[in-house]
């Protein structure tokens, strides 16, 4: 891809929106980010790694880059689309969080991207969703059907559920437990850095993807086996607590969640215990030439970034203060 094309990340402050921007920015890729709230164009280096330390849910406040700029951009407000898209060639498109109905805000945009010139347009999608699908499945569809050049990213849920500011994190801060309707079932967690760097290649290979790939972790564990690592490597108890979808729907509700679309999560808790997440993918390594990371590896290294050996869940670490856009889980963004 030319350094001249310019790429526009919706979803620029999220999860992985602001680690796909931290690589095209390094290499040398004009980045647009769209987001609600946008300040000053920065690049926050997570190129390497998140920082544990970078304002989530903003562009405030770091280091200026070059060849990055902000677009102020929200689903809900058309008229700040055009100008997002103006010049742009290429589009990492996230779902807004929380929608009832995707595809209402998101297939209209797809027509105006496509009418600007976009050529290529990148989807953070879920492994929970399929094409045939209601919702974000029909936006699925209409990025292929569309554009000639695509990716659906199909990534499995976050190691980040658990060290950022996600419900199971909260819960294991406050209680020390992960409470889920999953059962025994299975999940093969995904590490959101390896889900960046599958992202900014499937954006800035010459040659388009075309695809819709499964993205997961390099192993499937159930909560009680995500408890029991992070028991290992943090010195502290955590245990996984199994309730019923109702339960889980209700706690879900409870945290704010619209009852509708915590019932949708509950839902995808009781696919996970009838198996439907244990399964892994060797995408990552096919198409960045390295292992995904391990879950332990992951917390270890959370850890050390955050000076917390000993005590990780410490409500003192950023990580676990500082990400309003995700706060609660969503079928995009799961972070």
């Amino acid at each position: 891809m030319s350094t001249a094309t310019r790429v526009l990340v919706t979803g620029g402050t999220g999860t992985t929106g602001r680690r796909v921007t931290a690589r095209l920015v390094a290499a040398g890729h004009a980045v647009r980010v769209a987001s609600r709230h946008p300040g000053p164009a920065v690049d926050d280096g997570t190129a390497a790694g998140p920082d544990p330390a970078a304002a989530h849910g903003t562009t405030a406040g770091l280091a200026p880059a070059a060849g990055l700029e902000t677009a102020r951009f929200d689903w809900n407000d058309p008229a700040t689309h055009a100008p997002a898209l103006d010049g742009v060639r290429r589009v990492y498109l996230v779902a807004p969080v929380g929608a009832p109905d995707p595809a209402a805000p998101m297939l209209p945009f797809l027509d105006r991207a496509r009418g600007a010139g976009v050529e290529r347009v990148v989807l953070l999608g879920s492994s929970a969703i399929a094409e045939t699908d209601e919702g974000l499945g029909e936006v699925y569809r209409g990025i292929r059907e569309r554009f000639p050049q695509w990716a659906v990213l199909r990534p499995s849920w976050f190691m980040q559920n658990f060290t950022g500011d996600h419900v199971h994190a909260q819960s294991i801060r406050e209680r020390g437990e992960i409470v889920t309707a999953t059962g025994d079932g299975r999940v093969a967690f995904i590490d959101a850095d390896d889900i960046a760097e599958v992202a900014a290649r499937a954006l800035t290979d010459e040659r388009p993807h075309n695809a819709a790939p499964l993205i997961t972790g390099p192993e499937a564990l159930s909560y009680a086996d995500v408890a029991a690592t992070l028991t290992r490597v943090t010195g502290r108890t955590v245990r996984h607590r199994a309730v019923s979808r109702e339960a889980m729907r209700d706690r879900l509700t409870a945290t704010g969640l619209p009852e509708p679309f915590a019932d949708l999560l509950a839902g995808m808790d009781e696919a996970i215990a009838g198996g439907a997440e244990d399964r892994t993918s060797d995408v990552v390594e096919r198409v960045t030439g390295r292992a995904p990371r391990t879950f332990a590896a992951h917390v270890a290294a959370h850890l050390a970034r955050a000076g917390h050996a000993a005590h990780p869940t410490q409500a003192a670490d950023p990580t676990y203060t500082a990400h309003p856009t995700h706060a609660a889980p969503t079928t995009s963004e799961r972070l």
